[in-house]
């Protein structure tokens, strides 16, 4: 094996705060070793392993890369309705009226992430 990806990393403003977003979002946990103020911070959670480093540079542009979310416990809506609770802001909505497609979000920095749907409201279009 060559490489493997060891976390995805995120420049952003305050990187406690948005860590403190996507452990939340993911159900995971910021590391015990990061605190308030700290210029680094690290999510670990099931679904993935991000870091965030806090850089002087403001976002300005559209992602190059985001994160899709598949939720497993409950449906996109669902999904979509707790994110916007924790702080998400809508961007997009592609959902279609036979159930397809996807909603486009921003975490508390303006990152943009989707939500698609779950593995059995994917299965109930399918048949």
């Amino acid at each position: 094996m060559t490489s493997l990806v060891r976390h995805v990393t995120f420049d952003c403003t305050d990187a406690y705060t948005l860590a403190t977003f996507w452990a939340a979002a993911l159900d995971g946990k910021v590391s015990d070793e990061d605190f308030p103020g700290d210029p680094e911070a690290l999510v670990t959670s099931e679904a993935a392993t991000l870091l965030f480093v806090s850089v002087p540079d403001a976002k300005s542009v559209k992602n190059r890369v985001h994160l899709d979310l598949q939720p497993q416990d409950r449906t996109r809506d669902e999904e979509v309705d707790r994110l916007l609770a924790l702080g998400a802001t809508p961007v997009g909505d592609h959902r279609l009226p036979d159930g397809r497609g996807w909603v486009t979000l921003a975490d508390v920095e303006g990152n943009e992430f989707c939500v698609e749907r779950s593995a059995g409201e994917r299965d109930a279009t399918a048949q």
